[in-house]
């Protein structure tokens, strides 16, 4: 029987590219000159870290690594950033988890989705990510249409899909 697994990760060589020519972009960009803004990944504990020296800044570092990431295919929603902190000498602090897998939580939605479309199918949850089998490549096909046009506010990725 076909199947897909369902899955929200990033791709952390992909996303360690970006926040490299943000942090280059950062250091050539005229607003920036002369402040202690920085953005750096800590690819073992999956964190990104975001120094700035205002909220504008740091917003514009916001604007700067979603258009990086957009050119690389990942989505911004990848990373859960937590509220900025000030810091010392007025430097805004924010630093953001990177996603890898699903919640138990999201796993429900997203069952409960799939199981709304009426299409004949069975979703489990595995671990961190969702399996869905079906007898039809094209019921599969639907259900990965219909979880894109969902406004789930996390990026989801169609990983294994088989053809039995």
């Amino acid at each position: 029987m076909p199947s897909m697994d369902i899955v929200s990760e990033m791709d952390l060589q992909e996303l360690d590219n970006a926040i490299n020519q943000t942090a280059k972009e950062i250091g050539q960009r005229f607003d920036f000159r002369g402040g202690k803004s920085s953005i750096a990944l800590d690819k073992g504990q999956k964190k990104v870290k975001i120094l700035a020296d205002d909220d504008f800044k740091l917003r514009a570092i916001h604007q700067i690594l979603g258009s990086k990431l957009a050119k690389r295919s990942l989505d911004l929603r990848g990373i859960d950033f937590s509220p900025e902190e000030p810091g010392s000498n007025n430097i805004l602090k924010q630093e953001g988890s990177v996603r890898a897998g699903l919640s138990k939580e999201e796993a429900k939605k997203i069952i409960k989705l799939i199981k709304e479309t009426g299409l004949k199918s069975t979703p489990q949850a595995q671990d961190d990510q969702v399996r869905v089998t079906s007898k039809s490549i094209d019921d599969l096909q639907a259900i990965m249409a219909h979880l894109r046009n969902s406004d789930l506010g996390l990026p989801l990725q169609f990983i294994n899909m088989k053809r039995d």
